[in-house]
């Protein structure tokens, strides 16, 4: 072993990155469905999960799904018939179109573009809140004007600056679909995150900070477009007393047994959001005296916590190189790297993961183009450093940074463990 790590004990029970924090409530609604024999796509967990979200997010309707990638994929088709008109079955709504999209996010982001036959033109993050830079997005309506859509997703719960972003939007004439996946419970503003898009999504993801096993949200104020999206979320069946279809249409609806799940955490979203503040807060202090910060939070923003990371200061990192799948790194005295610290983490069963790698980075979205606040480049770029300014903002963090573990389970004692793991990675 590392002596630099001597004395410490391995978890006992694995430390988690971010898993589900059951209360017991779910079983109730669970075996409602079950007794009153409600367990596909239609039944009263379902009205009230949609009742609950709509509410708590200042929107009219809501529209329960399998998933979050699922809600993506209709407010993209949505936006694309608004836009540019229905399409045969066999043709995609963005066909021939540009897309704007987030650059640092899960892929299910900017997927459901490429469902629709779009092609993404991701936009660099800031360094502010680790989100679509508005400065390169009005910088990306310069190079393309025609564009008018664009998907931007708040990381890792920290909402992005959504105003500026609707204001660039405004001026060009672009929609926006609210990628608020990760940001349940987050305000920008005073204002709830999920209420800012032409059309926007929630997750009820397993490792999201409430949980359904699965499932999704489609949240709008048009009832039309509400109702459009239930319909193709069931087939896009039409009322006529056969199976009638005269579009496209999917098998996306939410179970009445998933709604259940959801319908139970519900009521304990502030309260994980409190514990997720808590562990956040407690890494920021415990780092203090290491070179290294904390995901930035933005004037003006309430995140939920979902994840907390960090970013080792330039000056601070050992040698690190990564290829497609492998990642090598020689250690340092004072220094350290993400790979080290995820690898330490994992010797005594705690999870940690790299920062969402950025789209423009990925093997198969390496050719679409990608903006930074100087102007267009394709792919990764060689040189990311510009007198001493980030050209390449999302590839910068991608290297530097990590998320640390940050389930509200996890005691304050396997914390300062965790903590403690961090300081030795630095000795």
């Amino acid at each position: 072993m590392d002596k630099r790590f001597e004395g410490i004990e391995s978890f006992k029970n694995r430390v988690w990155l971010a898993s589900p924090t059951l209360h017991g409530e779910e079983s109730k609604w669970i075996n409602e469905a079950i007794e009153t024999n409600w367990v596909s796509t239609v039944g009263e967990n379902i009205n009230e999960v949609e009742r609950m979200v709509q509410e708590k997010i200042g929107l009219k309707y809501a529209v329960a799904l399998s998933s979050g990638t699922a809600a993506l994929h209709l407010a993209i088709r949505m936006a694309g018939e608004r836009l540019y008109g229905p399409k045969p079955a066999n043709v995609g709504t963005l066909t021939g179109h540009k897309v704007f999209c987030s650059d640092m996010t899960f892929d299910a982001t900017v997927n459901p573009v490429a469902y629709e036959g779009g092609e993404a033109v991701f936009i660099d993050t800031e360094t502010d809140s680790w989100n679509m830079s508005p400065e390169a997005l009005e910088k990306a309506f310069e190079i393309f004007p025609d564009v008018k859509l664009i998907v931007v997703a708040h990381l890792y719960g920290t909402p992005g600056k959504i105003d500026e972003i609707r204001s660039i939007a405004n001026k060009h004439g672009a929609l926006i679909i609210e990628d608020a996946a990760e940001s349940f419970g987050a305000s920008y503003k005073g204002v709830q995150t999920g209420k800012f898009g032409d059309y926007s999504i929630i997750s009820f993801n397993g490792n999201k900070i409430i949980t359904g096993s699965c499932g999704g949200m489609f949240i709008t104020d048009s009832e039309a477009d509400a109702h459009k999206v239930r319909k193709l979320s069931t087939q896009a069946r039409e009322d006529a007393p056969w199976y009638q279809h005269e579009e496209l249409g999917y098998n996306y609806r939410m179970s009445n047994i998933v709604a259940g799940v959801i319908r139970g955490q519900l009521p304990y979203l502030e309260e994980h959001i409190a514990g997720k503040k808590r562990i956040y807060e407690r890494y920021r202090d415990g780092f203090k005296d290491l070179p290294v910060s904390m995901n930035p939070i933005p004037e003006n923003t309430e995140p939920n916590y979902w994840l907390s990371c960090m970013i080792i200061d330039e000056n601070a990192m050992c040698p690190q190189v990564r290829s497609e799948r492998k990642v090598l790194y020689n250690t340092e005295p004072g220094k350290s790297c993400p790979t080290e610290i995820l690898e330490s983490l994992m010797a005594f069963n705690a999870e940690g993961r790299p920062i969402w790698k950025p789209m423009h980075m990925q093997p198969m979205y390496r050719t679409n183009s990608f903006v930074t606040v100087q102007g267009l480049l394709r792919g990764r770029s060689n040189a990311y450093i510009d007198e001493g300014k980030a050209v390449d903002v999302s590839m910068d963090i991608f290297e530097r940074g990590l998320c640390l573990p940050s389930d509200v389970k996890m005691t304050e004692q396997e914390q300062d463990i965790v903590i403690d793991i961090i300081h030795r990675c630095f000795k």
